[in-house]
């Protein structure tokens, strides 16, 4: 692919989004192509170097503030009629109420699937206690002469310190999923913003 080529199909990737963004978008990934053709690659080597275009978008979209998309979103296309303003007031008192409950019912998912992980990294914190407090009982009991109840507590405290290994690490997975699904659904809402219509004919 030359860079003609990439940046006519970055272009058609950013669609939807504001002209200016896309305007600086494909300016500074043409420089870049530029860049490395001077170092001395060749133009398909430099556009391969860039990276996948999907990508590229994805991250571009994600630095985007969603100020600046809802803005662009909500911008009317025409004045507003008196009667439109008159009844776009009358109708607040609903459609701000379901906003603000639908905002509060997934801020409140999102802050209890929080509270889960949090709870997890405290289990596998408080196994990983009882864990070393077993273990160093052990010793304990070994100077007082009672070595069969200490390896008893021992083991129970090495089998703790495997509980907390594991729960560490399914709480690491879960984080890490969280957060995923977390970068999907903010993407999924940015581009619930775009205007892809308006942009599509542009191309």
């Amino acid at each position: 692919m030359i860079k003609q080529e990439f940046l006519k199909e970055l272009e058609k990737a950013l669609c939807g989004l504001p002209d200016d963004d896309i305007q600086k978008s494909l300016e500074f990934y043409s420089e870049m192509i530029d860049d490395k053709i001077e170092d001395g690659l060749s133009e398909e080597d430099a556009v391969s170097q860039i990276g996948n275009i999907e990508d590229i978008a994805k991250q571009i979209l994600s630095d985007i503030p969603i100020t600046k998309l809802v803005k662009q979103k909500i911008k009317p296309k025409r004045s507003m009629g008196a009667g439109e303003i008159i009844l776009l007031i009358l109708g607040s008192p609903i459609w701000l109420s379901l906003i603000i409950a639908l905002v509060a019912v997934v801020f409140s998912i999102y802050v209890a699937l929080w509270s889960v992980i949090i709870s997890l990294y405290a289990v596998s914190a408080s196994l990983l206690v009882c864990g070393v407090a077993g273990v160093l009982s052990f010793v304990g009991f070994s100077i007082l002469g009672n070595a069969v109840p200490g390896a008893f507590i021992a083991g129970a405290g090495l089998v703790c310190l495997g509980l907390a290994i594991f729960m560490f690490i399914v709480s690491n997975l879960v984080t890490k999923a969280l957060v995923w699904l977390s970068k999907k659904i903010w993407l999924g809402i940015k581009s619930s913003f775009i205007r892809r219509g308006e942009n599509n004919e542009k191309i």
